[in-house]
């Protein structure tokens, strides 16, 4: 427990130091001062706050165990074993709660997000489901308060969609939007398919977190082949007069970045540099869980575009995540951008496979 206690310690010595820092009078001038610390101030508040709530209760505990041995009424006592089997346990809940809030974060958690969608087996149906997918994001967004731009969509002619590129915005959008990534499976009649008979198509979608222009190095003259043409809307027709659709391709990876928007030029290319960081890392983090052979294996981390995560089954009006064996009824709101169940039980499991792969590796060694 002292290895815990020195932690929250140290914790709650770095807030107090963040908040002495917001208070200087030259912090209000500096807005990027502000923002990364009024974001720090917010990571390590909740575990400030069960902190606090956690040496109260250790407190009232002593007092209650005080109680109980100088008592020498029989009800008086029998009352302060009551009182301390209600305080054991919210100490226990509370030492289990912080373990969590104490677990490392993905730094990337606070961060942006680049998802892709691409249309997998299934030829229009799967268009069309890679389409509602690209819907149901777009709303989960919008429930949220996120800012989400469409960076880059490639449609079909009856409305389905064979990629489309979102930069999803706001704080957190990582840290509930990671575990989307992987196929996602339809099973259902198509609206192409005139015998009723059901069918199953797939959608891939791809989750990166936004990187900072300073984490990626590149070498544009000597790593990229950047190339101008026409922007075309559905079906190949001009949408303007000027050539303002970019193609990037790094030439060290052969990772191939196309972005087209009907205004700027000098917008496409700053979108195609942010999706094209954002897939070195992803690429470069690949690599290294696959050469760290002790990396933790957890069901729902990985990411893994090939699994197989999420089945919508439209006969059944369900949806089913194979990571997690959860099931919810009524596909409509869930495709409406009502996800805020799923991803929770996807959150709360990934938390406890990574404190039981913590308590396995570090025995004894506390929550730190």
């Amino acid at each position: 427990m002292s290895d815990l206690d020195g932690k929250l310690a140290d914790v709650a010595r770095q807030y107090d130091e963040v908040q002495e820092q917001l208070a200087r009078p030259e912090t209000s001038t500096d807005p990027e001062a502000i923002r990364r610390l009024g974001r720090e101030l917010s990571r390590l508040e909740p575990v400030v706050e069960a902190y606090r709530r956690l040496m109260a209760t250790r407190e009232e505990l002593a007092g209650a165990r005080e109680l109980r041995d100088g008592e020498t009424d029989d009800e008086m006592k029998a009352m302060a074993r009551e009182e301390i089997d209600r305080l054991e346990a919210d100490e226990t809940r509370l030492v289990e709660e912080l373990k969590v809030l104490l677990l490392p974060r993905d730094p990337a958690d606070d961060g942006d997000v680049i998802l892709e969608i691409r249309a997998g087996a299934g030829g229009e149906e799967a268009a069309l489901f890679a389409a509602e997918l690209l819907r149901m994001y777009l709303r989960y967004s919008e429930r949220h308060r996120y800012s989400a731009e469409i960076m880059s969509r490639s449609e079909t002619g009856i409305g389905g969609v064979k990629e489309a590129i979102v930069e999803i915005s706001g704080d957190g959008a990582y840290s509930r939007l990671k575990f989307e990534g992987g196929v996602h499976r339809v099973q259902r009649v198509p609206a192409t398919e005139s015998s009723g008979r059901i069918h199953t198509s797939t959608a891939t979608v791809v989750v990166m977190p936004q990187v900072e222009e300073t984490a990626i190095e590149i070498d544009e003259e000597r790593d990229l082949r950047i190339e101008v043409k026409r922007s075309s809307g559905p079906g190949g027709q001009s949408v303007n007069t000027t050539d303002s659709a970019v193609r990037i391709t790094h030439l060290p990876s052969g990772l191939v970045v196309e972005i087209q928007d009907e205004k700027s030029q000098h917008k496409n290319k700053a979108k195609a540099m942010s999706v094209l960081r954002a897939r070195l890392a992803d690429a470069e983090k690949r690599r290294q869980r696959e050469a760290d052979s002790a990396a933790r294996k957890s069901m729902i981390g990985a990411g893994d575009r090939s699994d197989k995560i999420r089945t919508y089954n439209f006969p059944q009006d369900r949806v089913t995540d194979h990571r997690v064996d959860a099931d919810l009824s009524n596909l409509p709101r869930v495709m409406d951008g009502e996800l805020d169940r799923l991803i929770d039980t996807l959150i709360t499991t990934d938390q406890a496979e990574r404190l039981s792969a913590f308590v396995e590796t570090a025995p004894g060694a506390g929550a730190g």
